[in-house]
């Protein structure tokens, strides 16, 4: 949450009266000189184009063209799931070696590292669940040039070229995916730097005169050539600004290309401000994976942001792949056009079925450091995508159902009274909301685990008053350390050397909102284990069990640092280099908080903890958002390809500031980014410091309505969302996702994403335009019906129509042939509605069948692990509503009932009659609307957790 920025500096003032005075008047300055230039968007000089990062620049001087890297066949060796080769760079005799790993599930993974290298290269840790499951390889062929292996039981093929190298990966004869095939790996290997000088004075006077004056040889040439390539400019270090990236191994960076016949379509590499379709980058920067804290950043570009989840998706109508570049470095990818026919070369064409040019899309990754480790994807559809990098990463985390209601933030209430006056107006206007959060304002002098003994002089008290009305609060708690030798929490850090250390060995010290502070080594494991340990109630002095956690800030945001972040040459446990661990650095920050919530409870309960930074895996450990957005439309408008992206990638917890949280929103921003907000999975309000307030009842009786009516949309469907999330949980299945996902051969669906779908029942059509009197709604699907879930009309597919909206319209469509259980009664927050009844919604398809699911536990503990759960399944048919057990191992008692069915579509029935197993029927009532086909069966009165038969005739 960034304010203003002085030479790259960004300060608030530190409170307490032990600051220096000399540290006073330096404060002073930094103030004055940031509050005297407005920041009105993102300052692009501080942050570097892909020309500025020298690697970056090295990879892309590289063009297409035959590859100099050569696969000696002959030292092939297979072994099960491994087959092993040797490469070798024609250009300086460096020697590699590819291994290719298959795996289980139509996966293929591929390394490529140095054989000798001049000290071990940085292979991430801690992402992969587990090794993945080995599946057998096979040659199944093999002449002078060419080497083709099966992999496993798929049908898929691996032709390993020789020379120049290539990978070709094909689906009986379809050539599905290419490696190398523009000839751009790119390995940089660890050197010691060559004294030059020296090396000159080496050489005798006598022994150069008989060469004076004469061409150079060949060999000569090329000797003088290699020595100006070590020398290029940011090889060795590199100065951006003020500041000098020392590297005493020289550069390390790796690149490798992909081309992906048949696809126009590529997604995902989150995160950037931009469209849902990626676009190509031939005449722009490259995507940068960076964290960064970019301070309001600019829409509809490539630059990086706060989180790096390095997996690609491209898909068409007949498949779709995955690529995922396993690398915490900074991270480049070049995406490009092209024709299939112009890199078909050799060998391949027999593969090919047809003639002709096939679209074809070029994806180029470039990282600064590491190894070679991609994981190629092979689908066949969407859905198989998603398990299969579930397998890899894991599934997005249960939260605790709390966590799917509203969330009101700003930064920062100001006290105890602050938050008892805003908890009390939601009573007072009866508006349902279930977190309040404290901004870090709340901490006394910025000192993480502390509270201002002025304004939050009782915080358990505080805790106590909300928890008496089922509510929670969420407190920030960022990764860097105020140094100051008072503070418990810097001096425990420092006495176990827990901190991140400067090339030199010292404590690494950066500025940041508490002043100078040093900065935890999360990658450490003895440190995330202290650190989860201070979240013990006896540790985290004033918490409770209903206090949660915000981890901000954790790129690393370093405001005097290069490009608002940690030196790269920094050191961390085990003698890794911060370049090579950057953007996993929030990932580590976000899983020791996890932890020590888990902890806090004797592992019973589950964590709710939001992060700002995040790199695959983070869907274990909770929650992202998509930064310090802006009170703007467009902004508004983004949030949604955004929040697609990531859940693309695994992460399905998503959301963005309501109400944008730099400027002021004129109200009907406001009214629509409520509504919007309403239908993503994180829903949560935030503010800048020096906004006005914005809480809902703030902006007119009319404005308020609105918003309360979102509101309450939002909770009727929290059962909806739960279930939702159960599915991620078990099955890696996004919550929010494009309408491609569910139709994957409507092109009309490929680019869209100013709709989603929450499931495979619900079609949300945001409204996000200013002034705007209607949208235009497409409705997907071959002979499909959807229904307007507020009138209940119905629409056949697939068809798009223009809809007029009025400043209470929120477009929301449930799709035939599904089942939705909604909880209809108005409450104060989402744990008051524990035990109340349920509403089916029962939409029919065109055949007059449906099916739903509802998921059902204690909502906070890890009980569920031990089968205490219901997982309940619906289906209609031949009018028939019947209710059964999807999981009959799961048991969980609740007093819920069914207190409602609305049937949509049906014809009106003469009578509908309540089964029970082992009673007798009863006869129910109900009421039909001829006008909307809708019928709505009143009381039923079963437990929702029962089996049961409703019948119309």
């Amino acid at each position: 949450m960034p304010v203003c920025f002085c030479r790259g500096t960004r300060v608030r003032g530190e409170s307490g009266s032990k600051m220096s005075a000399a540290r006073r008047l330096l404060w002073a300055s930094l103030v004055l000189c940031s509050c005297l230039i407005p920041a009105l968007s993102v300052d692009r000089s501080n942050f570097k184009t892909c020309d500025q990062s020298s690697f970056c620049r090295r990879q892309r001087k590289l063009q297409p063209g035959s590859s100099p890297y050569r696969a000696l066949l002959g030292s092939a060796e297979l072994s099960g799931d491994r087959f092993s080769v040797k490469l070798i760079d024609d250009k300086n005799q460096v020697s590699l070696l590819l291994e290719v790993f298959g795996l289980d599930g139509n996966m293929t993974r591929i390394k490529i590292n140095e054989i000798n290298p001049l000290k071990p290269r940085y292979e991430v840790p801690d992402v992969l669940i587990e090794p993945p499951r080995p599946a057998e390889l096979q040659v199944s062929g093999q002449d002078d040039n060419t080497l083709e292996l099966s992999l496993g039981t798929t049908g898929h093929t691996l032709l390993v070229t020789g020379t120049p190298f290539r990978l070709d990966i094909l689906a009986g004869q379809d050539l599905v995916l290419s490696v190398n095939s523009r000839g751009l790996l790119h390995f940089e290997h660890l050197r010691q730097r060559k004294d030059t000088d020296s090396e000159k004075h080496e050489v005798s006077p006598e022994s150069e005169e008989p060469n004076a004056g004469e061409p150079e040889t060949p060999k000569e040439e090329e000797e003088e050539s290699k020595k100006a390539e070590e020398e290029e400019p940011g090889m060795w270090d590199e100065t951006f600004k003020t500041h000098t990236d020392s590297k005493p191994n020289g550069p390390s960076s790796i690149g490798l290309d992909f081309s992906l016949p048949g696809f126009e379509h590529v997604y995902g590499i989150p995160e950037h401000a931009d469209n849902l379709r990626l676009r190509t980058t031939e005449s722009t920067d490259p995507y940068r994976l960076y964290n960064l804290d970019v301070f309001q950043y600019e829409i509809y570009n490539t630059m990086a942001l706060y989180g790096s989840v390095p997996l690609l998706l491209a898909h068409n109508i007949h498949r779709t792949l995955g690529i995922f570049w396993l690398n915490a470095a900074e991270t480049w990818v070049d995406i490009s056009s092209n024709t299939a026919g112009k890199t078909l070369l050799g060998k391949m064409l027999q593969y090919m079925q047809g003639g002709g040019e096939t679209p074809q899309t070029d994806v180029r990754w470039m990282s600064e450091s590491g190894i070679i480790d991609v994981f190629l994807l092979l689908g066949p559809s969407p859905h198989d995508i998603f398990r299969q990098y579930a397998s890899l990463t894991g599934t997005q985390s249960l939260p605790p159902y709390f966590s799917l209601g509203y969330h009101q933030c700003r930064w920062n209430y100001n006290d105890e009274e602050d938050v008892r006056n805003v908890d009390s107006g939601f009573d007072e206007h009866d508006l349902p909301y279930d977190v309040i959060w404290l901004d870090i304002e709340h901490a006394d002098g910025k000192r993480y685990f502390t509270w201002d003994p002025h304004k939050f002089p009782t915080p358990q008290d505080m805790l106590s008053r909300l928890k008496d009305k089922r509510r929670k609060m969420v407190a920030i708690v960022d990764p860097h350390i105020k140094i100051d030798n008072n503070y418990r929490i810097h001096n425990e850090i420092r006495s176990r050397n827990f901190f991140v250390k400067t090339k030199d060995g010292s404590d690494y010290e950066g500025w940041c909102w508490p002043g100078s502070a040093a900065y935890p080594d999360f990658t450490n494991p003895e440190m995330r284990d202290w650190w989860s340990s201070m979240f013990a109630y006896d540790q985290y002095e004033g918490s409770m069990e209903n206090l949660f956690v915000w981890n901000d800030m954790n790129e690393p945001s370093v405001f005097n640092g290069p490009e608002v972040t940690m030196h790269k040459d920094a050191v961390h446990w085990g003698g890794w280099e911060h370049r090579d661990i950057h953007n996993i650095y929030g990932l580590y920050v976000q899983k020791a908080t996890a932890q020590g919530l888990i902890q806090r409870s004797g592992g019973k309960e589950r964590p709710f903890v939001l992060t700002r930074a995040f790199f695959a895996g983070s869907q274990r450990y909770g929650a992202v958002w998509t930064g310090d957005n802006a009170a703007e439309w467009d902004h508004l408008k983004i949030s949604v390809p955004m929040c697609l992206s990531l859940s693309l990638v695994g992460i399905s917890f998503c959301g963005a500031d309501v109400g944008g949280f730099f400027k002021n929103p004129e109200p009907e921003l406001l009214v629509r980014w409520y509504q919007a907000g309403a239908y993503q999975p994180f829903f949560r309000a935030h503010a800048h410091l020096d906004t006005p307030r914005r809480e809902p009842w703030l902006h007119g009786e009319a404005n308020m309505l609105i918003i309360k009516e979102a509101l309450r949309q939002r909770y009727a469907l929290l059962p909806f969302w739960y279930t939702l999330f159960y599915r991620a949980l078990r099955k890696g299945e996004p919550v929010m996702r494009p309408l491609w996902v569910e139709y994957p051969s409507d092109v009309t669906t490929f680019a869209m994403d100013d709709q989603y779908l929450l499931g495979t029942a619900l079609l949300v059509h945001p409204v996000t335009e200013s002034n705007a009197r209607g949208v235009q709604i497409y409705l997907p699907g071959d002979k499909e019906v959807w229904y307007d879930v507020h009138t209940y009309q119905r629409y056949q597919a697939p068809q798009s129509f223009y809809l007029p909206v009025t400043s209470s319209s929120i477009p929301v469509y449930q799709r035939g042939g599904t089942i939705i259980p909604q909880k209809n009664r108005p409450r104060r927050s989402s744990d008051c509605m524990q035990d109340d009844p349920f509403t089916l919604y029962v939409a029919l398809d065109l055949q007059g069948e449906a099916r739903g699911e509802l998921y059902l536990d204690d909502g906070h503990t890890f009980n569920y692990e031990q089968n205490e759960f219901l997982y309940r399944g619906f289906t209609y048919s031949q009018g028939e509503l019947t209710s059964s057990s999807l999981e009959p191992q799961g048991v969980f008692k609740t007093p819920s009932w069914i207190e409602r069915i609305i049937i949509l579509g049906v014809t009106k029935p003469t009578s509908v009659t309540l089964r029970l197993p082992g009673l007798s029927e009863t006869q129910l009532e109900f009421e039909y609307d001829a006008n909307t086909l809708a019928l709505t069966v009143r009381k039923p009165g079963m437990n929702i957790a029962a089996d049961f038969t409703v019948s119309l005739r």
